[in-house]
This record gives C-alpha cells, structure tokens and sequence, in this order.
C-alpha cells in the first residue's frame, strides 16, 4: 500500500513539476529596426570625409533633432491597426530602442547617407561651417498586416549662417504585402526612405539657394 501511495507522490510531484515548467515558458521576444543596410553603411570614414571635405562644395553637416511622434507610437513595442476603432501593441515584437529613437536614428543616416553629410547632432561642428538643423515630426503613422503603412511627416530645415529655412509636409503610402511583422516593418523603412529623399532634397535647394519645393 505503501508503495502505490509513494508511486503516485513520485508521479504527482513530476507532473506538477512540468506545469510549473510550462507556465514559465515565455514567447520570445522579437526586435525590429527602421535602419536600412544602406543608412546603416552611412557612417563615413575619416578618409570619406577627407575626400567629402576638398570638394567643390566642401563638407555637408547637418543637425537632426529628437523626432517628435504621436504619444501612442512613443514605446519599444511595435504597434499596428487592428480595425477601424482598435489597435494592437505587440508585445513581443519590438523596436531596437524606443520608436521615437528609432526613427530619429534612421532619419538621420538616411539623410546623411543621401548628401555625404556628417551629422553633427552629438558631436558638433566647425566653427567657419554652416550646418542644417533638421526638426522633424511624426504627425500620424498608421500601419495594418494586409493594408498599408500611411505615414504623415512635417519638417523644418534651419541653415545655422543666413538663416534660411525650409518648412515642408509629406504623406507616404506604403504598401503591405503580407500579414507578417517583417512586412509591416519593411514598409515603414520605405516610407522613412521617401522622407529622407525629400529632406536632403531640401537641403541641397537651401544649398544651392534655390526655391525649396515640397514633394506633395
């Protein structure tokens, strides 16, 4: 009798032990960037910027300031619609760094990567060299599995010299081709693409001192 009760303990003991197990197993977490390979080979070297600085033009520097974006969109998670009246954060599909980081980040390589320039926002520049200052804003962004990432951007571009500013608006439209995380996230690399052609576009009117054109 002794023995089926302790049998039993042994088995009622393992099987507790592998629901504890199970219980504690968590899904894994996901991370996503806005970075491009080609914003992310936007760092120049010293001998880029040797060859960057003797150019007719000389040396580009520009200043991009910490993105502002919707409250909503202001976390590490990644954050799509749901419906007309819902949306889903994703909880185990997330950022790199917080979005509004991310975007900043990805904006400011693109960009750079687009003019050769050097982004002074943490190092600072030459004296005798004028820079861009960049302030740009998420003004909505909204993206659905199945649908399309549709982004609004605003911008201001302030030349540091003559002051000379360059004030625009832009609505992308991305489309997502698939119901996984990875599609969404490749359309928002698009859309950030298409802002950062257009503010580098800006930044060689304001160079050349032309009209600055908005792209829509």
């Amino acid at each position: 009798m002794s023995f089926n009760n302790n049998k039993y303990t042994v088995l009622a003991a393992l099987l507790a032990t592998a629901l504890l197990s199970a219980c504690g197993t968590s899904p894994e977490t996901r991370f996503y960037t806005l970075a491009t390979p080609a914003s992310a080979g936007a760092v120049q070297t010293d001998a880029a910027r040797n060859v960057a600085a003797n150019t007719a033009g000389g040396q580009t520097f520009i200043e991009v300031l910490p993105v502002s974006v919707p409250e909503r969109l202001a976390r590490p998670q990644i954050v799509v619609r749901a419906d007309a009246t819902k949306v889903d954060v994703l909880e185990q599909e997330r950022w790199s760094s917080p979005f509004n980081n991310e975007l900043r980040d990805a904006l400011a390589a693109g960009v750079s990567s687009r003019l050769g320039a050097i982004d002074v926002s943490r190092s600072g520049r030459p004296n005798d060299q004028p820079s861009y200052r960049i302030a740009i804003e998420l003004r909505d962004l909204d993206a659905a599995r199945n649908g399309q990432v549709q982004a609004a951007f605003g911008w201001t571009i302030t030349r540091s010299d003559d002051r000379k500013t360059a004030v625009c608006r832009m609505m992308v439209v991305e489309p997502v081709p698939g119901s996984g995380v990875d599609a969404v996230v490749a359309a928002m690399q698009k859309a950030v693409g298409h802002a950062a052609d257009a503010i580098a576009n800006n930044v060689r009117a304001l160079q050349a001192g032309q009209t600055v054109k908005c792209a829509n």
